[in-house]
């Protein structure tokens, strides 16, 4: 009760204090991408919001964050080109353009310029899985940066060479939903199948069957998840069909290679491929190929996923060796295993995973905090006590009463301490105390989770809160 107490008066103090009229967009000449159709969506969103003027402001903020200060678009050798910053840092993961953009992508037919970026984005994408599929993070171009001094086969296009499952599967996810809406099939040509052959042999070189695969990573740190044991190839795994990430998506390394929700990701992008495969290439070889590894490991995660706790009774694994060892926890970045309906990796309705997703938001998860502040999950990439506001919007896209949907809202909107933005993370006890106050990925997803509240008719809720 003391806790829920000091949480209303922090939102009381920060609703207060916010002058909500005051946009913290760039200045219209300063924007890097412009779209009528998502300044028309805002406007439209303002006004739904009218009994809730501080969320209305929030969002207004947030949604067009990637647009006006990560996107760089361009026409390269006659083609769409777009390079997404990750926010305050000048690079592009994978991961993060392929989530930054994805809220744009339902409007792509209403606005042709905003369709042609979401084409760039995609297709620059292809570009870098060619470059190197083992590599999570590229520049703008063959310009070094900070961490070539990494053991692993830098090259100067990459900005960082973490090896994650999710890397290669973002890009698909993005490219196949705006192939769904748009029916633009000209994004898989030729570099998209030599995308798709370099994924898949990533694959089944980390399936670790014949050996423990050319990938290895060390880095000269003393912080223990920015580096790789076991002479860079990670604790040992039993081959048993499963794919190994060696890092996660929160660029720590795996304990366990085997990383649950990663391979989940990956039954669902393969599957994907194979439907773009057959259909749009008319390839059924490839297509093939793409279905039995997936359905591979589709198998392997029935037989090492599933463990019995005393508790919550069978729930999934964060991350498992093929050896009967399994780790449970969850980390606040996406894919998690609470993500993993938001994602469509698993059905909401699983059992498994409604037991998990009650062990993850407990204090049974050892990256769970709560405290005077809020409450949600964390990780080691930032430490004890540091909640990831990402955590909270997972569990409000995978809310299944109002109450939860409540809750997560004002936890969201009491947390922003005053900016109007989300950030990377705050403590637990003082939302003051945050990390990287320009996150487009956190501010952008803010946005979707509010459009997808008002399109499940819950925009009456929102004015209440």
């Amino acid at each position: 009760m003391k806790t829920r107490i000091i949480c209303f008066l922090w939102a009381v103090f920060v609703v207060l204090t916010t002058t909500a009229q005051e946009s913290k967009r760039p200045k219209v000449e300063n924007r890097l991408f412009r779209s009528e159709v998502i300044d028309k969506k805002i406007e439209e969103v303002k006004q739904l919001l009218s009994g809730n003027p501080r969320l209305a402001w929030m969002f207004e903020n947030c949604f067009p964050n990637t647009l006006e200060t990560t996107v760089h678009y361009r026409v390269l050798d006659g083609e769409d080109d777009t390079f997404v910053y990750t926010g305050d840092i000048h690079a592009m993961w994978l991961r993060d353009s392929g989530a930054q953009v994805w809220p744009y992508v339902q409007f792509a037919n209403e606005d042709p310029a905003l369709k042609k970026m979401l084409r760039g984005v995609i297709l620059r994408q292809w570009k870098c899985i060619n470059i190197d599929p083992y590599a999570n993070a590229f520049n703008d171009g063959p310009t070094g940066g900070e961490w070539q001094t990494d053991k692993t086969d830098m090259k100067p296009e990459l900005h960082e060479r973490k090896y994650e499952i999710d890397s290669e599967c973002y890009p698909i996810r993005l490219a196949y939903e705006y192939w769904r809406v748009t029916g633009d099939d000209t994004i898989f040509g030729s570099q998209w199948l030599q995308a798709i052959e370099k994924i898949l042999q990533t694959f089944r070189e980390q399936q670790r069957k014949e050996g423990r695969g050319p990938y290895r990573f060390l880095r000269n740190t003393d912080r223990a998840f920015d580096t790789v044991g076991w002479d860079g190839y990670g604790a040992p795994v039993r081959p048993v069909g499963l794919i190994v990430s060696v890092f996660r998506p929160s660029d720590d390394a795996t304990t366990l290679p085997f990383l649950i929700p990663s391979n989940f990701m990956a039954v669902n992008s393969l599957r994907k491929v194979a439907e773009i495969l057959t259909k749009v290439n008319h390839r059924a070889d490839l297509a093939h190929s793409c279905t039995a590894l997936a359905d591979e490991v589709e198998q392997a995660l029935k037989e090492y996923a599933v463990v019995e706790h005393p508790k919550y009774g069978k729930i999934y694994a964060f991350e498992v060796d093929g050896f009967g060892n399994h780790l449970l926890m969850d980390d606040a970045n996406v894919p998690s295993l609470l993500a993993m309906g938001y994602l469509g990796d698993v059905p909401m309705d699983d059992p498994v995973y409604q037991n998990t997703r009650r062990f993850v938001w407990s204090e049974d998860n050892p990256w769970f905090f709560r405290g005077k502040a809020g409450e949600g999950i964390g990780g080691p990439h930032i430490g004890h006590d540091m909640v990831w506001p990402m955590s909270i919007m997972m569990k409000c896209f995978t809310a299944q009463s109002d109450d939860e949907i409540r809750h997560c809202m004002r936890l969201l909107l009491s947390t922003d301490a005053g900016t109007g933005f989300m950030h990377e993370s705050f403590h637990k006890d003082n939302p003051e105390q945050f990390t990287r106050p320009w996150f487009a990925w956190q501010n952008t997803l803010f946005g979707e989770l509010v459009l997808k509240l008002i399109a499940d008719g819950k925009a009456e809720l929102l004015n209440s809160l």
